[in-house]
């Protein structure tokens, strides 16, 4: 048997009941083996001795049919997950997703009026930069101006005859 198990079988029938001529001598072959569990084996008999100096509790006199009832409730009970809402723990984390949904549209709102906030004053700035505007004598006459322009199609009459 490994030392370990030994240790934990030797604590554990300590704790119902004193240990028996053999496993005593096993238990001191075993503190021989292992001095550094000497301490923690001398703080476990010290409790197993104060605990037994312990007064027994009063049991009630309905314990046996309070120890039923709850038996009887744990198996009527359902295991593993019911579909019955729990609405304690719903509404708080309803609430605090809302909260997070509410906080994101808002933060993406602020974003996207800044962007076209920057978008209008570098359009303001790229025109204030260009040219200069044309007065106001030389848009009286933008028809006449704009005709002018325009190329001129040849009249093959007039260049007929002129030949």
């Amino acid at each position: 048997m490994k030392d370990n198990e030994l240790h934990s079988q030797l604590r554990e029938s300590s704790w119902r009941r004193k240990l028996t001529e053999a496993e005593q001598a096993e238990l001191r072959a075993y503190l021989t083996a292992n001095p550094d569990a000497r301490a923690d084996w001398e703080m476990e008999s010290a409790l197993n001795a104060a605990l037994t100096r312990l007064p027994d509790a009063p049991v009630p006199l309905n314990f046996t049919a309070r120890v039923l009832q709850a038996v009887e409730h744990e198996e009527a009970r359902p295991h593993g997950w019911s579909w019955r809402w729990n609405w304690h723990a719903l509404v708080p984390r309803v609430a605090f997703a809302a909260a997070v949904i509410a906080f994101a549209g808002l933060a993406l709102q602020h974003h996207e009026i800044y962007r076209q906030r920057i978008a209008l004053a570098r359009n303001v700035a790229f025109v204030t930069r260009g040219q200069l505007m044309p007065s106001p004598e030389a848009l009286e006459n933008f028809d006449a101006i704009r005709r002018m322009s325009q190329p001129q199609h040849a009249d093959n009459e007039l260049l007929a005859l002129m030949q």
